[in-house]
């Protein structure tokens, strides 16, 4: 078959990236299509394949502002010529399934989630969102939301990246969904022979990750957190920082892998779709502490690799921390390493080749 897979934006190596990275294994010949392509900040598996970049890539400092073309990028999706493609695989999270392809072609949609901006987390957006910003973004996010639901029926099949996943796309676009979680390295991941007095987050700092409980809850308790990732909540989140906590910013993936050795457990606050950092702290052998929502419910074993909490607030998530501490012993990491092993690349692979024949097999055109 001649494939295409269709990304929104290849500007750096995320979730998302991963996922095109072990679809560019399955598919060695297929070509890449996406809006803004930086070859500098992918891995050398993407930049194997062909790119081909919608006129997004050309407009005024693209790399940086491309969410700013948001608006434009239906328009952009429905230019891309995909004649003679057997198979197109759109994986979405921005606008990527709005691709019109062949009447003979099977389209499936990985999708990491249905875009939080125009869904479910409309007013979080709008809320944080600058005066002038709100003013726009009314009309664009009704405008959107009509587009992002009537393309919705240009897929053949859907798939999930989680269980919470699939019941945002039924919700959404009243469409059913297969599940493949997403890859992980488990591999580039080792155990520490005895793990450091701190406890660590790693991940963008926006506000639905929540990193601000996690500050109040260690200022009160006054336990080391180390914090690794930068964002637009960066400048706050360093400023509320107290001295028993550190802000590190963006690291290269060496330190992170060091980090997640040796902490004592890792935070995870936020509502997720499905949360690679957890995964990857369960790597490294590592319990997570989390919230008892969203994907985190299909990755953490509670009382095995891992203790939730029940509410977003300071006072649960001290409590969930001074309960692990009388409980740390329980937590064994070549257990719990055992455990990451089943979001490997390779089921990741299994599980859409499963998907991908049925579908080819069930096919009526």
């Amino acid at each position: 078959m001649k494939v295409a897979i269709v990304h929104y934006w290849l500007v750096g190596m995320r979730g998302g990236e991963k996922v095109i990275e072990a679809l560019c294994e399955m598919f060695p010949d297929a070509t890449l299509f996406t809006h803004v392509y930086d070859p500098d900040a992918v891995s050398p598996v993407i930049r194997r394949h062909r790119v081909v970049t919608t006129f997004i890539d050309r407009l005024p400092r693209a790399r940086r502002w491309y969410q700013r073309y948001l608006p434009l990028m239906p328009m952009a999706l429905e230019q891309l010529d995909l004649r003679g493609y057997d198979l197109i695989i759109s994986s979405e999270s921005g606008p990527a399934k709005g691709v019109i392809v062949p009447p003979g072609s099977l389209h499936l949609c990985y999708c990491h989630t249905p875009m939080r901006y125009l869904w479910d987390m409309y007013p979080d957006y709008l809320a944080g969102a600058g005066r002038v910003t709100r003013w726009l973004m009314r009309p664009m996010a009704h405008y959107l939301r009509m587009w992002d639901l009537a393309t919705a029926f240009r897929v053949d099949h859907f798939v999930a990246n989680s269980r919470f996943v699939g019941s945002r796309i039924a919700k959404f676009y009243r469409r059913d969904a297969d599940v493949a979680h997403p890859p992980v390295s488990v591999d580039d991941f080792y155990l520490a022979d005895a793990p450091d007095d701190y406890y660590l987050m790693v991940g963008q700092l926006v506000g639905y990750k929540r990193t601000d409980l996690a500050v109040e809850a260690f200022k009160r308790m006054g336990k080391r957190l180390v914090i690794i990732g930068e964002g637009e909540q960066f400048e706050e989140i360093s400023r509320m920082a107290s001295g028993n906590i550190q802000v590190m910013g963006r690291q290269p993936f060496s330190v992170i892998r060091e980090h997640y050795a040796r902490c004592r457990a890792l935070i995870f606050p936020g509502l997720e779709d499905f949360g690679i950092v957890p995964v990857e702290a369960m790597a490294s052998g590592r319990p997570v502490i989390a919230y008892r929502a969203g994907g985190a419910l299909e990755t953490v074993v509670d009382g095995v690799t891992g203790l939730f909490f029940d509410e977003q607030s300071v006072e649960a998530m001290i409590e969930a921390v001074e309960r692990y501490e009388t409980r740390q012993d329980d937590f064994v990491p070549q257990v719990i390493r055992t455990h990451a092993e089943e979001f490997g690349v390779d089921r990741f692979k299994k599980q859409m080749r499963d998907i991908l024949d049925r579908c080819l097999r069930e096919r009526k055109y």
